[in-house]
């Protein structure tokens, strides 16, 4: 207790016997021990508070983080494709590519045709 053995508190009480007296020591004491406990509960709540103060700005860290990752993939998402519009360019792509290796054998066809008549 605050580095204090057993002999320094005899001597303190004794000291504190004779110099206040046996009727008003145990007021002293009384209020003296209430003061401790206040003293004690006021530090826990402070502690308390600085916790949830802490807790409060994890909290807030997290959010700003969700925050800025949900802007980032809001603006990148305009500029990159969805799975289902990449399938759509690339069937509208192959359909492209067949139309116009299809036009000019049709056009041989006609030509082909016109010759045999």
């Amino acid at each position: 207790m605050f580095g204090m053995g057993m002999p320094e508190v005899i001597l303190i009480l004794v000291v504190g016997l004779v110099v206040i007296g046996p009727k008003k020591l145990p007021e002293l004491a009384k209020s003296l021990g209430k003061g401790i406990v206040e003293f004690k509960r006021a530090t826990q709540d402070f502690r308390d508070t600085i916790d949830i103060n802490d807790e409060v700005s994890e909290f807030r860290d997290t959010v700003d983080n969700i925050k800025t990752d949900l802007k980032e993939q809001l603006t990148d998402e305009p500029k990159k494709k969805s799975p289902g519009q990449s399938k759509v360019s690339e069937v509208s792509e192959t359909l492209e590519t067949q139309q116009h290796s299809e036009a000019p054998s049709k056009k041989q066809e006609s030509e082909d045709h016109g010759k045999r008549r």
